[in-house]
């Protein structure tokens, strides 16, 4: 079996008035997380809009959080492009940097292209990397790719990159597939994206998770990945989020636990969730939590 992978915030990202990103609010922001005991963060991926992020300002980041102290060997950064070109050179930047994992999602931008195709763009990018390619954890979030990575087309890149592919965030929300694939898989890193699930799949071998919730409950969260302890408050919160769109949802948590607005920004096409939705989400939080958990 693996080292326990254990918790790893998926950090929002802050932007400032004019859209850019705000350097020292997110590195405050994963110091906190790492000191609330989160083993690594996760930089650029579906909750911190890694999406509408170039590979100019993720090389800026990432000497930003380097210099800053935060070691390269708990920083995981995600990859969420379509061309092979920019998923080989940000994958690159970031392994050379010595990053933990990188987090590859497959393309999205064609539909309904099945294993084979999404198989080659996958060994198209570990051929550009070459000798670099090490420590992937392939993203399975269909809700947002529209492209599932199947249990059998994990079993197939395993397979034939066994030295390459090391683990799964599986963020599908599905959990008999979440129960298949730790049932098929479970040497590999599988990693829980539902927290309502995550506590579950952990005892069953899950390795723990990359987490957006952990951006304000980390050490609720760190319970439930890496002791697979339930908890029913995080569960409900995870539906209340879900009646926003839940990375500008995430977003105004931060901003409620900080009381810095600056998180509450998001890039196009995203938009910030309104006053109203802010403070239900607030109060949910406090109803449940009765605190701002650290």
């Amino acid at each position: 079996m693996p080292t326990k992978f254990g918790l790893s915030v998926a950090l929002a990202t802050p932007f400032d008035g004019n859209s850019d990103i705000a350097p020292e609010a997110m590195i405050a922001q994963g110091q906190r997380c790492l000191a609330a005991g989160c083993a690594s963060v996760t930089l650029f991926g579906t909750t911190g809009e890694g999406s509408s992020i170039g590979s100019r300002e993720r090389e800026r980041v990432l000497a930003d959080f380097l210099d800053a102290g935060i070691v390269a060997e708990d920083i995981i950064v995600g990859v969420l492009v379509d061309s092979v070109e920019d998923a080989a050179i940000q994958a690159g930047h970031a392994l050379s940097l010595g990053a933990r994992n990188i987090l590859l999602a497959p393309p999205s931008y064609f539909k309904n292209v099945g294993d084979e195709g999404v198989f080659q763009w996958f060994s198209a990018v570990f051929a550009m990397l070459g000798d670099q390619a090490r420590d992937i954890i392939v993203y399975n979030i269909p809700s947002i790719t529209m492209v599932p990575l199947t249990v059998s087309l994990i079993g197939r890149l395993r397979t034939a990159f066994p030295n390459i592919v090391t683990g799964v965030k599986d963020s599908s929300g599905d959990w008999p597939f979440t129960e298949s694939l730790l049932k098929a898989h479970g040497d590999l890193i599988i990693l829980i994206g539902d927290e309502r699930h995550l506590a579950r799949g952990v005892r069953l071998g899950g390795q723990g998770a990359i987490s957006g919730m952990a951006n304000f409950v980390p050490r609720d969260v760190k319970l439930m990945a890496e002791d697979g302890k339930d908890d029913p408050r995080i569960e409900a919160f995870v539906d209340e989020l879900l009646k926003f769109p839940v990375v500008p949802a995430v977003k105004a948590m931060v901003a409620h636990q900080t009381s810095d607005e600056i998180w509450l920004a998001v890039r196009p096409p995203l938009v910030s969730i309104s006053g109203e939705g802010q403070a239900q989400l607030a109060r949910a939080f406090d109803d449940l939590f009765r605190s701002k958990a650290a």
